[in-house]
């Protein structure tokens, strides 16, 4: 029997995804628990219709990364920080300063935990910062600390 995965089943396969698996394993397990339908020709439709807007909604989300991508390289994110005599920071830049930053400097809100640091930033100087956009697309982001 043919069904589509209304939700990722372990060892079976993801969401949109027609499988063939034996009767029983369908009539039993998963069209009970709501995670597959069955493939008829108006589920194949629906099923064709959502493909359809997701593939839109990926298309607009990659425009708006580039687009993030594209403001990120225009020049680096600036950081004050105050500082001793000899140029060391008193404690660390963190994803969470830069985070601020960018939101302040660039306008766009990136999540904390998507930016890695290169190491821990303790003096004042130019560094670059990863950032994990998801669905493989990352960028580099240069950060410069000043002194305050």
């Amino acid at each position: 029997m043919e069904v589509i995965l209304i939700q990722d089943v372990d060892n079976l396969g993801a969401v949109n995804e027609v499988v063939k698996v034996k009767n029983g394993y369908a009539r039993n397990f998963l069209l009970p628990r709501k995670l597959a339908i069955e493939n008829s020709p108006s589920n194949a439709k629906q099923l064709e219709e959502r493909l359809k807007q997701v593939a839109k909604k990926e298309a607009k989300m990659l425009a708006e990364i580039n687009n993030v991508i594209g403001k990120l390289k225009e020049a680096p994110v600036k950081l004050g920080a105050k500082t001793g005599t000899s140029g060391k920071i008193f404690g660390s830049i963190t994803s969470l300063q830069l985070s601020r930053a960018i939101r302040e400097q660039k306008g766009y809100e990136i999540d904390r935990r998507k930016i890695t640091m290169p190491e821990e930033v303790k003096e004042v100087g130019s560094y670059k910062a990863s950032i994990d956009f998801g669905g493989g697309h990352s960028t580099e982001v240069e950060f410069e600390v000043i002194a305050e």
